[in-house]
């Protein structure tokens, strides 16, 4: 909610801002380890093995722990907290529910992948398939495996987060195309507790942590249930979200940044700016390197008013340039440079 994780306006912002619903699920007070723990490097084997069986541990622990509390996302001086409850059944997947806690109303209802975003003011429900996957505190988009072969890990020994006991593990870039993390795991389950991303000097860009938690209560997906079959009296809205074969429509994108692969393409309409005119198609398609996202929107040039820049807001950049007639525009948790650099590796030949 993702957010996925600008969906970094706020975590519950909807696109046309669908720029900002890439900036915001990272967050929290931000607490070193404790100063006597021990560091290990990724440079003996057995470290790294231990860390990558941990980055699993923290993939599995998001899909199949029970656990109910309240996190807090901050970004400078913006702070967002959220309310979540999460439950595993054996026979019928997950169910979910996130509340945002701070400024405008907003409930989010899932149940696997079918997802209800309720929107108070508008008396609006948006129900659509879920994309973001990876959203806290769910972390990867891949294996551990696969995380390391582009971060170096090292683990900082034991610390507490909100008052559990917990592991902590940074991981550095092994180049200049990606910040680093550092994650603090619930040391019995692995569930993630707090993410940090930070910057070549290593200052926090953006944190996401929970300020209470409980892990392994009782499923009690009844009111998740009840709340998404009642909807009367809300407007409900089935946004129109197709795949698309983005080669086929004459894009291609050579592989500019080392680690990061294709996961997704998505199509989906954007109203246009002028309400009598028809929805504008905007094609999505998103890399990752199992922790970053890079998104790359391509929309056509005629009736759409974008202006070419850059800009950051936390870790999240974003890049907008044109190309013939059309709109380019990346976004992601990466340094600019590295948007720059997918940017300048996307070619077009129009379809015969």
């Amino acid at each position: 909610m993702q957010t996925q994780r600008l969906n970094k306006t706020t975590i519950w912002g909807r696109l046309p801002a669908f720029l900002y619903c890439a900036a915001v699920l990272l967050t929290a007070l931000s607490v070193a380890p404790r100063a006597d723990a021990q560091s290990a490097s990724a440079a003996d084997p057995a470290a790294r093995e231990t860390a990558a069986q941990w980055l699993d541990r923290i993939h599995v622990a998001a899909q199949q722990q029970n656990y109910e509390g309240t996190f807090v996302y901050q970004r400078g001086a913006f702070v967002q907290s959220s309310k979540i409850a999460h439950y595993a059944t054996r026979n019928d997947g997950e169910y979910e529910q996130l509340e945002s806690l701070d400024g405008k109303p907003r409930k989010m209802l899932r149940h696997n992948d079918d997802l209800y975003t309720f929107v108070p003011e508008r008396h609006l429900c948006v129900v659509e398939k879920r994309q973001n996957k990876d959203s806290f505190p769910a972390l990867l988009a891949t294996s551990g495996d696969q995380v390391l072969s582009v971060y170096e890990p090292k683990l900082l020994g034991s610390d507490r987060v909100a008052g559990v006991d917990s592991q902590v593990i940074q991981l550095d870039p092994k180049d200049a195309y990606r910040f680093a993390y550092r994650l603090w795991a619930d040391a019995k389950t692995g569930l993630l507790l707090r993410a940090q991303t930070l910057d070549t000097n290593g200052q926090v860009l953006e944190q996401m942590a929970f300020t209470q938690i409980r892990i392994g209560v009782p499923a009690d997906k009844t009111p998740i249930v009840s709340g998404m079959r009642d909807t009367a009296g809300w407007t409900v809205v089935r946004p129109p979200l197709e795949s698309v074969d983005m080669e086929a429509q004459g894009w291609t994108f050579p592989s500019a940044v080392p680690g990061f692969r294709k996961i997704r393409e998505l199509r989906r309409p954007m109203a246009a700016r002028d309400a009598n005119e028809p929805p504008i198609p905007v094609d999505q398609a998103v890399f990752s390197d199992g922790l970053a996202a890079i998104s790359i929107f391509i929309e056509p040039v005629e009736h759409n008013s974008r202006k070419e820049g850059a800009g950051s807001s936390g870790a999240t950049h974003v890049l907008v340039k044109r190309r013939g007639d059309y709109w380019i525009t990346l976004l992601g948790e990466v340094p600019q440079s590295t948007l720059q650099q997918f940017a300048s590796a996307i070619e077009y030949k129009a379809p015969r």
